[in-house]
């Protein structure tokens, strides 16, 4: 049987792992935030802690076996139901909230392995959870934004030739034209260009120099 300062330790160090995951989250101003992480991987460590040692008495003259496995494996099916509400489907195709569901659910694995007494394993998985959630952020951006395809919607007056524009306006060497589509209306003609990696500061440099062009009646950009 446990004595109350090692329960005392799990439960402390499961709270203090789950508050430094939660920490990440907080700073971007998400709903799961540090108070949230924590409470789920102190009550996960309680779970466990509950289903490893709190039948031993009632047991003890028993020939029922323990099976400690059983709690925790509910905790982590059963964590899903938090995680699910972090998640936002804003429209098609742009999805909130993974990130956060995640590190819930791992958050409630370092609290089990603080309740089991695995303090090693604990500190190495919440170690490994925040170079994930921090450091590793701007090298995915910088990934995403290398492959990120923007689309810029052109309404040009009718006498406007576009493929001689887009050449003149933009420079290969910086934006790759993935594709090119336009339709010429009564007066007017619309194009659609769609660029490969490019953030949103070399578009909005590169419309500044064409907003006033005499040809164009209209510009959009975005996703």
């Amino acid at each position: 049987m446990l004595t109350n300062q090692e329960i005392m330790i799990r439960l402390l160090l499961a709270a203090i792992l789950g508050a430094a995951v939660g920490l990440e989250r907080e700073r971007k101003n998400w709903t799961a935030g540090m108070r949230t992480h924590m409470m789920v991987c102190l009550g996960s460590s309680l779970m466990m802690l509950v289903s490893s040692f709190g039948f031993v008495d009632p047991l003890k003259n028993s020939h029922v076996e323990l099976d400690p496995s059983r709690v925790a494996a509910q905790v982590v099916s059963g964590i899903g139901f938090l995680g699910a509400g972090t998640i936002m489907f804003l429209r098609q195709g742009i999805v909130r909230g993974l990130t956060t569901a995640s590190g819930l659910w791992t958050v409630a694995g370092v609290g089990l392995a603080c309740g089991g007494g695995m303090y090693f394993a604990a500190l190495t998985a919440t170690g490994f959870a925040l170079t994930i959630l921090w450091v590793l952020q701007p090298v995915e951006k910088k990934l995403v934004q290398r492959y990120t395809h923007r689309m810029l919607r052109l309404t040009l007056i009718d006498t406007a030739n576009p493929i001689q524009l887009l050449q003149d306006w933009f420079d290969q060497k910086e934006f790759k034209l993935t594709n090119l589509t336009f339709d010429k209306e009564s007066k007017e003609i619309s194009v659609e260009v769609e660029l490969e990696g490019q953030d949103a500061q070399s578009i909005l440099e590169a419309i500044k120099k064409i907003k006033d062009h005499p040809l164009v009646k209209e510009i959009v950009w975005g996703k």
